[in-house]
């Protein structure tokens, strides 16, 4: 039971302690039964209070009136030194102006988001306390109060705490493990990018060396080439000096016989006069018209001429042949740039392969008025030689064509034709022609370089070689060469 205190006008607990939250009275006046209600009330919130496990405060207004033990024990203070304190006094500094914020909207009457609230207590001991509170609106003795109830989550802020801090570790890790990997990444890409320059590089440089070796090897048969040209030309040279001295007495026999036969046929005529005058009982008469009746000087007479003309013209031949190998082969002029007529080059080359041509093909020449060239000019018969071989052969077995030599020029260069009424080249071969070692020939009738020789060469000199075919109808080869020679492509 309660006692009453008439001195303070204040009712005491059960425990003989002033109980704050009876109301005081101003005299002894009958109790109602309004009183006895609210006396059962508060006896009844007490006793709840007292037995739910969480701390719980009672707070009017923004004063804490009322506290159970368990919050006694969170936050450190007494009932008696939380007796009045306001709400934000029981809130840690830290989180007050939150604290006090959620207060001042309550009384408002604004709608907050939620009545269940996380913070850190101010505890008397300075211990670091988080609480759970739930703080919903109540009627208090006819007005409005806010009943506090506290959990204690330290431990699960604790393990929370450290799951974030594991957490944010686990993120830096990730962070620092994908930077890693992106600056691995970006290493291998620019491995890999070097890898495929390097590939490229290595790529250009075998093709370059492909293309170097294809080079050497037409450059060594052009070097073999020359050195059987230049043979050709060291024997024909000789030869010529050797034919030539024969050739030149016969030659020179020939005139002089000539000369003589002459005179004996004058003398001859002379005998026939006297013969009219002889006895023709005589031995000397009868001799003589045996000896006409047998050699038959009337047909000697007509025949010797024949014959001294068909051996001087063959003489005459034979100088010329040996002329024209000399022209060809050019072997005492050696590799010197000249200026050369290129008719009388390719009426040698002519000459010199007339055994390839004469049995295929009629030559048909159309030249024009050409200038002097300069020029190497043995190696430019070289590429006549191939045209002029290659024109031959085009001409199917059994068949007899033409090959027609045409010639012409303009301010800066020339331009020399070989055409053939051949079987003509195919297009897919035609784009090929000019490769090392590729020919359509049968094994063993071509090496599949005289054409990339030629192509060698006419660049040599600055020019180019154009091609025109049909299959069936025959190809046009033209030689194209600049007058004058800039020298550039021998320094290259």
């Amino acid at each position: 039971m309660k006692a009453n205190s008439m001195e303070t006008g204040m009712e005491l607990g059960d425990d003989g302690k002033a109980d704050p939250d009876i109301p005081i009275h101003t005299g002894i006046t009958d109790r109602t039964e309004t009183e006895e209600e609210l006396r059962s009330s508060l006896q009844l919130f007490r006793t709840i209070v007292e037995t739910v496990s969480a701390g719980a405060a009672l707070y009017v207004g923004s004063k804490l009136v009322y506290a159970n033990q368990t919050f006694e024990r969170l936050c450190g203070f007494t009932l008696e030194e939380l007796n009045g304190m306001e709400a934000w006094e029981i809130v840690h500094p830290d989180m007050r102006e939150q604290a006090n914020a959620r207060s001042i909207a309550r009384l408002r009457g604004e709608k907050l988001s939620s009545n269940i609230v996380d913070y850190r207590m101010n505890t008397k001991s300075g211990a670091e306390v988080w609480v759970e509170s739930h703080a919903p609106m109540i009627e208090y003795k006819g007005g409005a109060a806010v009943l506090c109830t506290f959990v204690d989550i330290t431990e699960r802020k604790r393990i929370e705490k450290e799951l974030q801090n594991a957490h944010n570790d686990l993120e830096q890790q990730v962070r620092q493990r994908t930077a890693q990997l992106a600056q691995a990444n970006l290493k291998l890409e620019e491995d890999v990018r070097r890898r495929e320059q390097t590939e490229t590089m290595l790529l250009r440089r075998n093709a370059e060396l492909a293309d170097l070796n294809d080079r050497l090897g037409a450059t060594q048969v052009q070097l073999l080439q020359s050195e059987k040209l230049a043979s050709i030309g060291q024997l024909a040279a000789g030869v010529a000096h050797e034919i030539n001295n024969p050739i030149g007495y016969i030659h020179s026999n020939i005139g002089s016989l000539e000369s003589y036969l002459d005179d004996l046929f004058r003398i001859l005529d002379a005998y026939a006069g006297v013969e009219d005058a002889l006895s023709t009982d005589t031995p000397a008469y009868a001799e003589l018209r045996r000896l006409k009746a047998k050699f038959d000087l009337d047909f000697l007479r007509e025949d010797i001429p024949k014959l001294m003309a068909e051996s001087r013209e063959g003489i005459t031949r034979v100088r010329k042949i040996v002329q024209d190998l000399k022209d060809f082969s050019r072997v005492d002029s050696g590799q010197e740039w000249k200026w050369a007529d290129l008719h009388r080059g390719l009426d040698s080359t002519l000459n010199v392969a007339s055994n390839e041509i004469k049995y295929k093909a009629e030559v048909v020449k159309e030249y024009g008025d050409l200038p002097e060239v300069e020029c190497l000019p043995s190696e430019i018969n070289q590429v006549f030689l191939n045209l002029l071989v290659n024109a031959a052969h085009a001409i199917a077995e059994g068949q007899r064509g033409t090959i027609t030599l045409r010639s012409g020029c303009d301010d800066r260069q020339v331009w020399i034709e070989v055409a053939d009424t051949g079987s003509g080249i195919a297009p897919e071969i035609l784009k090929r022609i000019f490769e090392p070692f590729f020919t359509t020939k049968p094994i063993g009738k071509g090496t599949g370089l005289g054409l990339s020789l030629s192509h060698g060469i006419v660049k040599k000199h600055g020019g180019r070689i154009e091609v025109n075919s049909e299959v069936g109808q025959g190809t046009t080869f033209r030689v194209i060469l600049p007058i004058n020679q800039t020298h550039e492509q021998v320094a290259q």
